[in-house]
């Protein structure tokens, strides 16, 4: 009796401080409600439009963004956003994209250090300014009203940032979620060695090493190392085969790496849907999961990975335009979830419109 009431009080203190969504719908709201009326305009739209479930991570130069930019908030606007930043994501999924915004100004920094060294032409230092990318450049939509009854949205995106949130009622759902970085470890300016998705790259390296021969054989697809993720938004292509080598090959070390890959991307988020998600993955199976790999073998070298479990799917591009794989592309996503289509599918059934 006394373990069991001891077992019940873990499972209440613990519910306490989940995250719920009255959390993340009462700081919404109070990041709206600091908003002067002309900055709301901008904000928020229709939940039906379709621009919701359109995505990019490309710069300001090359598309253009709904919403209100970061940079043309008030300063309480922007402590409330990120208030709410800090209740949707984990403090690594904070700091990474913040850290993502900063690299933009960094970026700059790296290309004008690179022409004052006459590294590079005046035609291309010309050309990468006119992509327009900055620290201030991110966008904030809101779709819908943030309240319970009904469906509701927000997006946060920007150059290598497509963070999107869709939800209704109690649930909620944070997928797609797309993070690169450029470049992925900054070799010059004061800022050399900047590596902000640093274990998304070491990580899969340690997989793909830790393997035999045989194993490497079997995980290694004889294909070109694509220049972005196969699932872009300017690519109709989706991921419908299981390639690559299957979990349950894996001895035990292997799977241990394999799941610090995985958590590596759910950690970005909020602790108890991290592992909300992560409970949902081992129920289906982690010996279900197949991880398939193209290119080098090393840091630093072109390369691309894809873990794909029947409920996720997790992809890594290290290629970017120089070709030179120090240009990280990276995108988690729920299966049948993309924008909340399960939850919202769920919520339609359930409820007359």
């Amino acid at each position: 009796m006394k373990i069991y009431t001891i077992t019940i009080l873990l499972i209440l203190s613990s519910n306490m401080f989940c995250q719920s969504s009255d959390d993340i719908i009462d700081k919404t709201n109070e990041f709206l409600n600091s908003l002067p009326k002309k900055d709301l305009a901008l904000t928020k739209y229709d939940f039906n439009d379709t621009l919701r479930t359109k995505w990019t991570n490309l710069p300001l130069g090359l598309a253009k963004r709904p919403g209100i930019s970061y940079g043309n908030l008030s300063e309480e606007s922007r402590i409330r956003f990120n208030h709410l930043l800090t209740t949707l994501l984990s403090s690594q999924g904070y700091l990474k994209i913040t850290s993502i915004m900063n690299l933009d100004d960094i970026l700059n920094l790296v290309y004008k250090t690179a022409y004052e060294r006459k590294m590079i032409s005046d035609e291309v230092f010309e050309e990468v300014m006119n992509l327009d990318w900055s620290y201030n450049h991110y966008f904030i939509s809101i779709w819908g009203d943030p309240k319970k009854e009904e469906p509701w949205g927000l997006k946060f995106e920007g150059h290598h940032i497509s963070l999107n949130l869709s939800a209704v009622g109690d649930k909620y759902s944070l997928t797609p979620l797309f993070l690169g970085t450029d470049p992925a470890e900054v070799t010059i300016s004061k800022y050399a060695g900047l590596r902000v998705l640093s274990k998304e790259e070491d990580y899969g390296i340690k997989l793909i090493n830790s393997l035999n021969e045989e194993q490497k054989l079997i995980a290694t697809l004889s294909k070109e190392v694509p220049q972005d993720i196969i699932t872009n938004p300017s690519n109709k292509n989706r991921i419908t085969q299981y390639q690559g080598i299957k979990a349950n090959e894996f001895n035990k070390d292997q799977k241990v790496l394999l799941e610090l890959l995985i958590n590596e991307y759910l950690g970005n988020l909020e602790y108890y849907k991290a592992n909300e998600y992560f409970d949902k993955i081992k129920k289906s199976g982690i010996d279900e999961i197949y991880f398939a790999w193209i290119g080098s073998y090393e840091r630093r070298r072109p390369n691309y990975y894809i873990i794909n479990g029947p409920d996720f799917l997790i992809e890594y591009d290290n290629v970017g335009f120089q070709k030179d794989g120090n240009h990280i592309h990276s995108i988690w996503r729920e299966k049948n979830n993309d924008f909340g289509e399960d939850i919202l599918k769920t919520h339609y059934m359930q409820h007359k419109h």
